[in-house]
């Protein structure tokens, strides 16, 4: 004696034996950016720091020496401390918004984009190179390696943001394929479906 959840496994079995043979595939070629690596993050962002660096030795310090303000307070709260914190994030802020990369990621061709396509709202900026940033300077900026391992080279704050860092001119080759199915297969599957 058969059970009613048997029966229907074998209306399905039929369906797919006598559809096998009449599917048709279509393929089509889709290109799509390139993800960026570990090390041509790395190189950007060493470019960053030292174009922030050279922000901080020929306009910050000078205005800080010309008031004769403190420069080497080791306290985090320090005003010299404060201001370069505000231009470091300012920088990645506004560069990202404004133009998807920073100078360093524009020497090096690559660009920050939202995963979905769309222009990068302030709300993934902010929270990608602020909120993410301190999350990825956890000691050794570990965080960063998981640029190594991941399939699109996406780090942690890549994760929280939904962004990617793509090549602006290099693409990867993808092949989708699309399967169609006869109407006189598309009939006999939709009668055998609960």
């Amino acid at each position: 004696m058969m059970s009613e959840i048997e029966q229907p496994e074998e209306n399905i079995v039929q369906v797919s034996e006598a559809t096998t043979q009449q599917v048709t595939a279509q393929h089509s070629d889709q290109f799509e950016h390139k993800a960026a690596g570990f090390w041509i993050r790395f190189w950007a962002y060493i470019v960053d720091l030292l174009v922030l660096s050279s922000i901080g030795m020929l306009l910050i310090k000078p205005i800080f020496r010309l008031f004769s303000l403190e420069i080497n307070d080791p306290t985090w709260y320090a005003p010299f401390t404060l201001i370069t914190a505000i231009v470091f994030y300012a920088y990645f802020v506004l560069m990202t918004k404004f133009l998807n990369q920073t100078v360093g990621k524009m020497i090096f061709g690559i660009k920050v984009i939202s995963k979905d396509g769309e222009k990068l709202k302030w709300s993934t900026v902010l929270f990608r190179e602020w909120v993410g940033r301190i999350i990825s300077v956890i000691p050794l900026n570990i965080p960063y390696l998981a640029v190594a391992f991941t399939p699109r080279k996406q780090a942690i704050h890549d994760f929280i943001a939904d962004t990617l860092v793509v090549h602006e001119a290099v693409y990867d080759k993808t092949q989708k394929v699309e399967y169609t199915l006869p109407s006189s297969a598309k009939e006999l599957q939709e009668q055998n479906t609960f």
